[in-house]
């Protein structure tokens, strides 16, 4: 039976436009056996498409695991490593994550008391809440009536030491049903998103880069940033924007003498756009609130400097000068219109392009809720590409 690709379920509020070719139900073909001819088709799928939703999977832990594995045969490392050295128990990401024991790359995450789940006798677990790590919060008055906020734009990546995964799967084993909620972006846009209860939102990095005026996309082409070390750590005490994209800046992130021993080497350097491995497009890949430099090339020979930013180029180390400048950038590309939230289904299978979106867990669980997912995504075996020379003089 020969592969069948269907559009995504689209919202009223996305505009359809922009996702002629973000995002695609994959039809006839089961994800856990695949054969070497049916792999090769959905890597070039996923990145001509970014998001692939598989319905109705059967997955044990091993499939998904392999599943991943097969778009990086060469590494078999969690992105985030083994969540057991001094840096990644004080991270934010901590409390959110419980391996599979006898298939450690696989995370077991979701909301509530699971028992007897693939070798784990009880796991708490929790689903992260705005009010952990948002400056502001919502009232109780204004949760219970369902509203709600993006918890954190990001990419999966561990932003030290290891490369960004290629690939993330997310198999949805139990998935509670309730009324859906509203994201409040309470930026002063007056903007707001009917989702889901429990939804993940994705959004392009293609479609955020391609939406920027000319001079904005001449700043991305040229630009790179510097990860903080350890920067789920450095981030621990600051408080996130309300739209969930980076940091508020009040100087309340952690020192870096007092985070856990670094090294200069492992510290990470990434251009702000990531070239597509299929299609050559442009992404819009950064973590904005891990981010402590920006660096912006000097315009190329030729190229217009009127109306040009920064035309000789520029060294940020302000963090609320070059945290303005990311939101800028990427505060168009999370527009509601442009947000694709995830209506999740019991064995639901989603794969993303993890070095072509970015996405949020989103949502507030109620009472006795219990949500079951599996995760995997590795740490990359090599890291990802920038824009070409030919790229920097086309955008420039």
């Amino acid at each position: 039976m020969p592969i069948e690709l269907a559009p995504l379920p689209l919202p009223p509020s996305a505009d359809a436009s922009s996702f002629v070719e973000f995002g695609k139900e994959v039809k006839g073909i089961d994800p856990g056996k695949l054969s070497p001819e049916e792999l090769e088709e959905i890597r070039v799928l996923l990145y001509k498409h970014d998001t692939l939703l598989f319905r109705n999977c059967e997955l044990s832990p091993e499939q998904q695991y392999a599943l991943t594995k097969a778009f990086d045969p060469d590494t078999e490392t969690y992105g985030h490593g083994n969540y057991k050295s001094e840096a990644a128990k004080k991270s934010i990401l901590h409390p959110y994550h419980t391996h599979i024991p006898r298939v450690p790359q696989v995370q077991l995450i979701g909301h509530g008391v699971v028992r007897d789940h693939e070798g784990i006798a009880v796991a708490e677990l929790q689903h992260p809440s705005h009010k952990s790590f948002h400056q502001t919060h919502l009232t109780a008055e204004d949760e219970a009536a369902g509203f709600t906020r993006f918890y954190r734009w990001h990419i999966d990546a561990a932003l030290y030491d290891r490369e960004p995964p290629k690939v993330t799967t997310l198999y949805g084993i139990s998935v509670p049903q309730g009324p859906k909620q509203v994201v409040r972006y309470e930026d002063g846009t007056g903007d707001e998103l009917l989702v889901p209860l429990g939804t993940t939102a994705f959004v392009s990095g293609r479609t955020m880069f391609e939406i920027l005026p000319p001079e904005l996309k001449s700043v991305a082409v040229r630009a790179r940033v510097r990860y903080a070390p350890h920067p789920y750590e450095w981030m621990s005490t600051a408080g996130a924007m309300s739209t969930g994209l980076g940091l508020e800046t009040e100087g309340k992130e952690k020192p870096l003498s007092e985070l856990a021993e670094w090294k200069e080497e492992d510290v990470k350097v990434y251009p702000v756009l990531w070239k597509n491995p299929v299609t050559d497009a442009l992404h819009f890949e950064v973590h904005p609130a891990g981010v402590q430099e920006l660096f912006v090339a000097p315009l190329p020979t030729g190229a217009k400097r009127e109306g040009a930013l920064y035309p000789d180029g520029v060294h940020l180390t302000d963090l609320k000068e070059l945290r303005d400048l990311l939101y800028r950038m990427q505060r168009p590309g999370i527009a509601p219109s442009l947000v694709y939230p995830h209506d999740w289904h019991e064995k639901d299978l989603v794969l993303f392009h993890n070095r072509g979106v970015m996405h949020s867990i989103v949502g507030v669980f109620g009472p006795g809720q219990v949500r079951v997912f599996h995760q995997c995504n590795l740490a990359a075996s090599s890291g990802p590409v920038g824009p070409s020379d030919e790229d920097v003089i086309k955008w420039a």
